[in-house]
């Protein structure tokens, strides 16, 4: 029986390498001798990446645990012998698969999708027969800010693939007529063995016979020329939720185009488009309005007239008020959208007075005579300062 080597030594990394660096090294020889990639190779290539893979695996399990770690760099291999290691008794299992599990689930995170993603599978990972998806519909639906306060629900017309009326969805009368795709077995794949900078790898392409739907059909349907689908203008009602915003998107799941041979539906992606409001706008929840009023209601007092969502409302105007006073009607705003806060906006009503340009010969002189009065000489008080200010 041949001596084994160091366990680092098998791994390629120096005794005092930290845990990561041990996870590294694993992995790139995993990549390299597991027998999935060389499912090609002669006997001989075989037998030595079995060898090869099974070593770096039972290095990898003492060098990976620190209990096992510590006993083995103190007493060698005395340390770890009788230790259960890798149990390669039913297999060796796909490379994808024993990654996942040695490095997590998110080990192919960083290569945008699982570890057979991106080397294209291996040997031990066949892909499943193939689902179709329909493709999703995006549309605009316009809201006025009194249909946003309250919610309503919306007639949509669209364009959109939808099963067969003459088949059922099938792409051809008989049921019987539509066989599993023999070049890609129902995958929509085809295998392909590439040499590359990684060693020997499995990739897929789309099939060349089905198109990658994974069904073959003969005798197709006359009207959907076997596609299973055909083209319908239909209404859609969806109901919008009160406290939406301009740009919004709604997703109503399943609402999109048809997929061939009974796949799912794509989605339907309704974008919320607020029109403009003659008086009031907007911002978050809460709502803003410019009342101009005449010179004398601010000195004298009075009662005012404002637009909100659901009627006008009649508020008082102290007298003396100045213009940039704000007046706040509480809960006049809109709602919150479900799950997105809490609780209902304000009115904020922000107050101009308005100086005549031109006076007649009789007003200027009432003005002038009361001009050199005291109550019409500026008295910046605490309160008449910090509005001011602003």
């Amino acid at each position: 029986m041949a001596q084994k080597r160091d366990y680092y030594e098998v791994l390629g990394v120096a005794k005092g390498a930290s845990a990561d660096e041990i996870k590294s090294a694993y992995r790139k020889l995993a990549i390299k001798w597991h027998p999935d990639k060389w499912v090609d190779g002669t006997d001989a290539e075989k037998k030595t990446a079995e060898e090869k893979f099974k070593e770096a695996s039972e290095a990898y399990s003492v060098l990976s645990d620190p209990e096992k770690k510590q006993r083995y760099d103190q007493f060698g291999f005395a340390g770890v012998d009788g230790q259960p290691g890798p149990d390669f008794s039913q297999g060796f299992g796909s490379l994808d698969d024993l990654l996942k599990n040695i490095f997590g689930g998110g080990f192919g995170g960083g290569f945008g999708g699982g570890f057979g993603d991106f080397f294209g599978g291996f040997g031990g990972g066949q892909p499943r027969e193939r689902v179709l998806r329909g493709r999703d519909i995006r549309t605009r639906v316009r809201l006025t800010l009194e249909e946003i306060a309250t919610g309503c629900e919306k007639e949509i017309s669209i364009e959109r693939l939808r099963p067969c009326s003459e088949c059922g969805g099938k792409g051809t009368r008989n049921a019987s007529d539509v066989k599993t795709c023999p070049t890609c077995k129902g995958t929509g794949q085809q295998q392909r063995l590439v040499d590359s900078i990684f060693g020997r790898t499995v990739t897929y392409t789309t099939c060349s016979q089905c198109g990658g739907e994974g069904k073959i059909v003969s005798n197709p349907c006359h009207r959907c020329n076997g596609t299973g689908l055909e083209r319908r203008r239909e209404t859609v009602k969806v109901k919008i939720p009160a406290g939406v915003e301009d740009g919004i998107q709604l997703k109503i799941q399943g609402g999109g185009h048809g997929a061939p041979r009974g796949g799912v539906n794509g989605d339907l992606l309704v974008v919320i488009e607020e029109l403009p409001h003659a008086n009031l706008r907007r911002r978050d929840n809460n709502l803003f309005y410019t009342k101009v009023i005449p010179v004398t209601t601010a000195m004298l007092g009075g009662e005012i007239s404002v637009p909100a969502l659901d009627g006008n409302y009649k508020i008082n105007v102290e007298p003396g008020t100045q213009s940039g006073t704000v007046v706040k009607l509480r809960g006049k705003g809109l709602p919150a959208l479900s799950g997105y806060g809490s609780g209902t906006g304000d009115l904020y009503v922000k107050i101009y007075v308005w100086i005549p340009r031109k006076l007649g010969r009789e007003e200027r002189k009432a003005i002038e005579s009361i001009a050199d009065s005291s109550a019409f000489q500026p008295d910046l008080t605490r309160e008449d300062k910090a509005l001011f200010d602003k």
